[in-house]
């Protein structure tokens, strides 16, 4: 078997039978039907996904969970059935484009020290959405939670660990970790590295898996001419601020895991200082009150 395509899904019915359109499509176009497998690994979804699957798309391996288990575990279980050597991890709410999965298999193929590719992530409108970064050092967590990185002019000059820059996306290039949207490894890489640390719930987890896997002296890209598009936008704005506080609460995991208690004693100052300022902002503009709640409870987790 050459290629597995891992997607972990929750309450995503409508969404995933798209996806799974789309990579049908796709996997025809690069004529490798034959030779991949697609997994679904469904986290006790309500919405009829399973059912759906069983209906449209009967082929697909199914893993049913019991319970909502999160992206890390989900897509482990996903791992450890897969047969490819070849792993691509993609999220239910993508849509793949026809030649999109050609650049990442060529990629990795021809380079046996290149750990992770990744492409470049779209909106529902064709715009670029941010898609991969560095590690979170000290200094870009500083640029991350002080504003600095949304600067315009000095988006392009100095990055944080969330690359937010658009023109940044338009050239292939060595990075620190991409998303887990659209990840493709090896299943000699994991043998190596090691799976994917399920004590991160969600936001992180494929940041640290990165760090991991450059740790062993593997290299991670981006590649613009993969191209997929992905519905995160979607969110409500309480969502996104509730996400928030998931990447805090990894982040301090991350340096707990990797990094000095120094470090970890700093990164929480600046994590404090940086929900405070939010909560500082958002109360002069007087809106967003459900993001205030949402920064009042991270400046309790992060004291």
């Amino acid at each position: 078997m050459e290629l597995s395509i891992i997607i972990t899904n929750f309450n995503t019915s409508s969404l995933l039978l798209r996806c799974l359109d789309s990579l049908h499509k796709a996997l025809s176009y690069a004529n490798i039907v034959d030779k991949s497998e697609i997994i679904v690994v469904d986290n006790a979804s309500k919405d009829g996904s399973v059912s759906n699957v069983e209906q449209f798309y009967p082929k697909v391996k199914l893993i049913r969970n019991d319970k909502n288990y999160g992206f890390a575990k989900g897509s482990n279980q996903g791992i450890k059935v897969a047969e490819g050597k070849y792993i691509l991890l993609l999220n239910s709410d993508t849509r793949i484009n026809n030649v999109s999965l050609r650049p990442l298999t060529n990629e990795i193929r021809r380079d046996n020290r290149l750990g992770v590719v990744g492409g470049k992530l779209l909106n529902e409108d064709g715009s670029i959405q941010p898609s991969c970064g560095y590690f979170p050092d000290l200094w870009k967590v500083f640029i991350w939670m002080f504003f600095i990185d949304d600067i315009p002019f000095i988006q392009s000059i100095i990055h944080s660990y969330h690359v937010e820059d658009k023109s940044f996306y338009q050239k292939k290039r060595y990075i620190d970790w991409v998303t887990g949207a659209c990840f493709m490894t090896t299943k000699e890489v994991i043998q190596d590295v090691g799976l994917i640390d399920e004590k991160i719930f969600m936001y992180g987890e494929e940041m640290e898996w990165c760090y991991r896997i450059k740790k062993k002296g593997y290299k991670i890209l981006y590649t613009p001419e993969s191209e997929i598009y992905h519905v995160k936008g979607a969110s409500s704005s309480i969502q996104q601020a509730a996400g928030i506080i998931e990447e805090l609460h990894s982040l301090i995991y991350f340096y707990q895991t990797h990094k000095s208690l120094l470090q970890t004693f700093i990164l929480k100052v600046l994590l404090f200082l940086g929900v405070l300022l939010r909560i500082v902002v958002f109360g002069i503009i007087g809106r967003h009150s459900e993001r205030i709640d949402i920064y009042v409870k991270a400046i309790k987790m992060v004291r």
